[in-house]
Order: structure tokens, then sequence, then C-alpha cells
């Protein structure tokens, strides 16, 4: 249920109406909205009938049904009222926030392979305009023998490109005995498409003070990303950014189909901001630019891309990784398609003119000098 208080209904009264509805067994919501509070009821329907007649309170303007079966998610539990989206803040920079005007590039590579690998690549996408730092440490592989990623000292190295960059990180966590080392590093922790459902994760990541990044599922419907959500938002963590990257279908020509439809139906359901990954979604390269644009013209609030400084020497998903020049004119052709949807790129940390050159480590060790 959704109660909706008269207008300047004073927060002594307000509290007095949550104490009564939460001695009757329900758990309660608040949400200012100007000058009324909107009362949100999260347990099923049906479970206040017997909670007397606070039905007749004359502080109350109306009671109506939640119109979604998610209730923090929803667009009814909006702070900013039933057609705004939430914006979540994810770093120090004034434009690092997603669900704003202004449209939020994560980019980085798609593993954390070394200092120099990842502060040439951070250099470089913060040159050509990325809001934030993406690249992960810890890595879910099909293949046990793939590359895992560096774990710890991955998020090492994120912290310390960050601190030179001033670039927040995003990074992923695998496991409830992760996150809090995870969160020591990341300004937002990633939840990736093999894990959406994992509702351990979803409950451990609701109690810590990080925004969470959500991915959908190969296989998984709006619905059921809105309640993955709803596991988060209902231990008491709030900051979730949606990310759609695509479901598996019939078709191979890509590596998964982009449902750019998912877009437009998430902002309709939900206040909660959404991104676009279309890096996964295509799994080469020369695609992701069209798509990307595509999502920004669908209405998402950011994109996350990988980048990398050498992506042939990259030691996982090499073919859909983009070159920084690439990456270069893609945020160029973004650009125009933010101001087309009536938005803007968000800036991000102040650009430097000489990023270092990335040297592999295959190159490095050529260079190193022989001991006589």
């Amino acid at each position: 249920m959704v109660i909706t208080t008269r207008p300047g209904v004073a927060d002594q009264q307000i509290d007095a109406l949550r104490e009564r509805l939460e001695r009757c067994g329900m758990r309660t919501l608040a949400v200012r909205r100007g000058s009324r509070v909107v009362v949100g009821c999260l347990d099923a329907p049906g479970a206040a009938e017997d909670s007397g007649d606070w039905q007749q309170d004359v502080n109350i303007e109306s009671i109506m049904a939640w119109t979604r079966p998610y209730r923090l998610a929803s667009r009814d539990a909006s702070p900013g009222g039933a057609h705004d989206t939430t914006p979540i803040r994810i770093g120090s920079a004034r434009d690092a926030v997603v669900g704003g005007n202004g449209i939020v590039v994560i980019a980085g590579p798609c593993s954390v392979e070394g200092l120099e690998q990842l502060r040439a690549t951070a250099h470089g996408v913060r040159n050509a305009g990325a809001t934030a730092l993406r690249g992960g440490a810890l890595k879910p592989r099909t293949s046990p023998y793939a590359f895992q990623g560096l774990g710890a000292e991955g998020l090492e190295l994120l912290s310390l490109v960050r601190q030179e960059t001033g670039l927040p990180v995003v990074t992923e966590v695998l496991d409830t005995r992760q996150v809090d080392l995870v969160a020591e590093h990341a300004d937002v922790l990633q939840v990736g498409a093999r894990n959406m459902q994992n509702y351990a994760l979803l409950a451990e990541l609701g109690r810590i003070g990080r925004p969470v990044l959500l991915k959908r599922g190969f296989a998984a419907t709006i619905t059921e990303l809105l309640f993955a959500a709803e596991h988060i938002m209902t231990r008491g963590n709030h900051d979730v950014i949606l990310c759609e990257r695509g479901v598996r279908t019939f078709e191979s020509a890509t590596r998964f189909t982009l449902d750019i439809s998912a877009i437009p139906v998430l902002k309709r359901e939900t206040h909660l901001p959404v991104i676009v990954d279309p890096s996964h979604a295509a799994g080469d390269a020369e695609l992701v630019p069209a798509l990307a644009w595509a999502a920004i013209a669908a209405g998402a609030d950011g994109l996350i891309v990988e980048v990398h400084a050498r992506p042939e020497q990259s030691r996982s998903d090499r073919e859909q990784q983009l070159s920084l020049p690439a990456f270069s004119a893609m945020m160029r052709g973004a650009t125009t398609f933010a101001a087309a949807a009536g938005r803007r790129l968000a800036r991000g940390a102040p650009a430097i003119v000489e990023p270092p050159l990335y040297v592999s480590r295959q190159a490095a060790l050529r260079r190193r000098p022989v001991a006589s």
C-alpha cells in the first residue's frame, strides 16, 4: 500500500503514522515529494488490513495499492516524483553522477593486467572524456584455464591509478567473502551477469555504503532484474545502477543481443538510473560505437565500455575492446547523439595532455639491461 499525506503534515505526525503501521507488522519507507510525504508499506498486499482505523487519519490524503510488484525500485518510491530518475553519485567530481542530465561514460580494460597497462588506458580514457574507470581485478571466466585476474594486487593498482587520475573506480565482486576487500578499493561494486541472481551476494551488498552496478543476466527478464535490485535495496543500500548488457538469443552474429527496448521499459518502470554495456553485447569492437550511440538515443543514463591501450595484447576479450583512438572517435559521436537527445556527456576529471606510454611486459623485459 502507498499512503500520501496531505500538504504540510509535520514530521512528528509522519513518524507517528509510520510507528502505528509498523506496530501492525508493516515495514515502511517515507519519501518527501514537495509539501507531501509518500509512505510506502513494503510488505505483501493485504498485510495491513487489520491495522485498525488508521485509514481515517485526517493527515492522509490518499491510499492506493502499489502499481508494481517491486517496491523500492519502482517509480512509486521515487524521491523526486513519479517521472524522475534518482541520481547516484559515484565520485567526487561535479559530474560524477549517474542519472542526472549528464551521460556518464565508464571506460577501461576488461581486466587489470599490470600497472603500466592500466595507467596508460586510464589516462587515455580520461583525456577522451570518460567519467570513471572500469577494470576487472577478479574475473569470472567460462574456462578455468583462462586468465582470472590479479586479485588483490589488481585492486591495489586500481586504487593507485585512481589517485593519479581522479577517476572513480568500478570493478566487479564475485563472492560474499570479497565484498569488504573490494569495497576498500572501489567506488562502485559491479555485479556481473552471472551473479545477478546470487541472492547471498546481493544481500551482502545491501549492507555496504557503496553504489552497486547491477548487470542483467544472460537470460533474465526485466522484472527479474528489478527484483534483483530489490534484494539489495531491502537490505538498506538504495544506490543501485542497472545495466543492460545484452541477452542470449538464437542470433550468433554478435556475442549477445543488445535489448535496446529494455532502456525505455526500465525508465518507465523504475527510478533507478540505467546504463548500457555495448562491449559485451557486441563482442566486436567495430560494432561498439553504433550500439553505444543507439543506447544514448534510447535514453540511457550512461555507458560502460571496454577500452585497452593495446587491445591486441589483452589477456581477455581482446576482440571487443576499443583502442584509445577508437574510443576517442566514439566519444565524439556520443557528444552529437547526446545533444540530439537533449542531454550532454558528463564531464570527468580534467584531461592530462601527455598520458604515459604503455609498454608491454615483454617489451619491458627486452629493454632491461643484462647484468654483467
